[in-house]
């Protein structure tokens, strides 16, 4: 299984009115890690357009477990937890670095399209960069 890990700082526009990190921001946060994930694999949006796919998000469930403050420094893990022939599922889990607390888990169910919106097989190139194996 293929950890990916990305870090960053909170900013202060991403708290609400009880100085924690609002609850909507989490999923900035986890898009972001994503897309870093992607990248470092050497995917882009442009890049799986060219290929006649794209990965779209079907469903994401987030467990709040501690809460982030402004100028915390945070550190997200993503891998993939589960595969089928055309969909799958990321696990990450969203830490305060200065004790390794978990702040939150999300689990993100993911599809493969074609150009047109329809599901297709996940491509041998994703199995591949992620470890998720033939499904």
């Amino acid at each position: 299984m293929k950890i990916f890990t990305v870090n960053f700082r909170v900013r202060s526009y991403e708290c609400d009115s009880y100085g924690h990190v609002n609850n909507a921001t989490y999923l900035n946060y986890l898009e972001f890690a994503r897309m870093s994930a992607l990248f470092e694999k050497g995917f882009s949006l442009d890049s799986m357009k060219k290929n006649g796919y794209l990965v779209v998000i079907r469903r994401i469930e987030i467990d709040y477990k501690f809460p982030l403050y402004m100028n915390d420094e945070v550190f997200i893990k993503t891998f993939a937890s589960e595969a089928r022939k055309t969909s799958g599922t990321f696990t990450q889990q969203i830490f305060r670095a200065e004790n390794n607390q978990l702040a939150a888990e999300a689990r993100v169910t993911w599809v493969f399209i074609d150009q047109g919106g329809q599901p297709i097989s996940i491509p041998a190139e994703i199995q591949e960069a992620f470890e998720i194996g033939s499904p």
